[in-house]
């Protein structure tokens, strides 16, 4: 059974917005990047194929067609060779960045958003992941996004399903950077059954903000959108928090 709300859960983002609103704009700012960072990371094996199989494939055509006699087979191949290499090269570079630096900061970003509902985080909680349990975290994240990934060529509905249902590991590793990577997973997914929908209405209700920030290039979702945001996610993990901490204590209850 639900007990939280999005009116309850936007009210006390707002309040906390104002309260530490710049710090919150400056990691909200983060945020955006560690995002766009993340979706160059899982389209970038999409990128690569079309680039190689038809972009290269043109150019090298066009070359051909336009310069018989004037360059061999044998070099159009070197250069579709080293397109390819080049492609590669970005796409390791950008894996190894999610997996080592982007990761970690998505944690420590949402730690500070979960810190700030109570009191003003300071901004060096975004780089928690990077001094308290690095290695574990880096593991947890990488599986994640794996498993979403693996989940997504079931077609693209899988993979929304388990990106929900894996929504609160980095909130769980910001609190619990030690915690072995199958109770991390079991944890988010008790406090995801049966509010997957409702969570994924919250994120709906933030789409007339969106296009708004679209409207303004974006400013708008800088200095307003996105901290909103963040702070609402973080107090639907707290909400969720309580909930499973509230579910424990009867069984515990019951079973005495």
């Amino acid at each position: 059974m639900e007990t939280w709300s999005r009116k309850a859960l936007k009210e006390k983002a707002k309040i906390r917005l104002k309260a530490n609103y710049w710090k919150a704009v400056l990691v909200g700012m983060l945020a955006l990047v560690i995002g766009g960072g993340s979706s160059v990371a899982s389209s970038a094996s999409g990128v690569s194929s079309d680039i190689g199989t038809s972009e290269i494939s043109d150019a090298a055509g066009s070359a051909v067609s336009h310069g018989i006699g004037h360059i061999s087979t044998a070099e159009v191949i070197l250069i579709a060779m080293f397109a390819l290499a080049f492609v590669l090269i970005v796409l390791v570079i950008t894996f190894v960045a999610q997996i080592l630096l982007f990761n970690p900061l998505e944690i420590g970003s949402n730690r500070f958003f979960h810190i700030n509902l109570e009191e003003n985080a300071d901004i060096k909680e975004v780089c928690y992941a990077f001094d308290r349990g690095y290695k574990n975290s880096v593991k947890v994240m990488f599986f994640r996004d794996l498993y979403v990934f693996l989940w997504s060529l079931l077609f693209v509905i899988p993979g929304i399903i388990k990106s929900y249902e894996y929504r609160m590991i980095p909130y769980i590793l910001g609190e619990n950077p030690d915690m072995d990577k199958e109770q991390v997973f079991a944890l988010s997914k008790q406090m995801m059954d049966g509010n997957k929908w409702d969570t994924f209405v919250l994120d709906l209700s933030f789409f007339l903000w969106d296009i708004l920030g679209a409207c303004t290039l974006g400013i708008l979702n800088i200095f307003y959108v996105e901290p909103y945001r963040r702070l609402t996610r973080a107090g639907l993990y707290q909400a969720l928090k309580e909930e499973q901490m509230f579910v424990r204590t009867e069984n515990i209850t019951d079973g005495q």
